[in-house]
């Protein structure tokens, strides 16, 4: 036999009633908002650090076969900027021509690259804190042990592209000793020279087009590396410490940051990704 509740003294009891319901709703709400998020659709990031391992296998099987591996050096950028400015450059550069490409997924990057020597006379950027620094041959050796992860994986086209200096020879090397060993496999390695070197000449034309010096442009953390950090992610330029060639001797810094901007360094990472894509798409198309 069921037994009725008595109202509450003083109080009716079609508030009891509401009680309940809106007691029921929330504990609805709450079950909604803990549901699992399997039913979420997946994110539509190119890195794969972003995805799950189901997602980069799937991603492989609908054709995404090509992995880029970018290297990017943690080096001293003057007073004014910070150590991963290069890394910082190839999240935006490297997510746009994975986009473009259609078919490619992005690697981890790698900061760890040859940037001198760290010995009782430390020569390069390592004079400066915060530097790090790879032997050449296990730069070489981090490269190939990478590729090959991926390719065990599924991707048939590995592409090396890197946003700092010391890491082309090293790129370069591992392109071809990795082509070696995958003669006649279907897998491929690409060497994307092209987004550091020709970009290179192709920016500094650029900026004498429009009436800089080479004094001004400089060398390193001048105005190419500011405009271009200035554009992907501010917060890490320190303006204060904006001044020509750093300020003073030993800063680090090449040509005059303080002519910086932010059209500049959205024009100068289109040359980037312009150039990289062309030569991605012919070396592809080549082999």
């Amino acid at each position: 036999m069921t037994r009725s509740v008595p109202p509450i003294p003083g109080r009716p009891k079609r508030i009891f009633r509401g009680t309940v319901r809106t007691l029921a709703a929330g504990v609805a709400a709450a079950l909604c908002v803990t549901r699992p998020a399997a039913a979420q659709a997946p994110p539509s990031s190119v890195f794969i650090e972003e995805l799950t391992w189901e997602e980069i296998r799937d991603h492989i099987q609908a054709g995404k076969t090509s992995i880029l591996i970018p290297t990017a050096g943690t080096e001293q950028k003057g007073p004014h900027m910070v150590m991963g400015e290069h890394r910082y450059v190839l999240e935006h550069t490297t997510d746009q021509i994975a986009r473009a490409l259609g078919n490619a997924l992005i690697s981890p990057i790698i900061t760890y690259v040859p940037e001198g020597s760290w010995g009782e006379e430390p020569t390069g950027h390592m004079r400066m804190p915060g530097t790090i620094t790879l032997p050449e041959e296990w730069f070489v050796d981090l490269l190939v042990h990478t590729a090959k992860s991926h390719a065990a994986a599924g991707f048939t086209d590995v592409v090396f592209l890197g946003d700092s200096g010391g890491n082309q020879d090293g790129m370069r090397t591992a392109t071809e000793q990795l082509n070696r060993e995958w003669a006649g496999t279907g897998v491929r390695a690409h060497f994307i020279g092209d987004y550091y070197e020709k970009t290179g000449d192709d920016q500094r034309s650029y900026l004498t087009g429009l009436g800089y010096t080479d004094e001004q442009i400089g060398r390193h953390a001048g105005m190419l590396d500011t405009s271009e950090l200035l554009f992907v992610n501010p917060n890490h330029i320190r303006p204060a410490e904006l001044a020509p060639d750093g300020g003073f001797e030993g800063s680090g810094v090449s040509g005059d940051p303080t002519l910086a901007s932010t059209a500049i360094g959205e024009r100068l990472l289109r040359i980037k990704i312009d150039n990289a894509l062309a030569q991605i798409r012919a070396s592809v198309d080549d082999r």
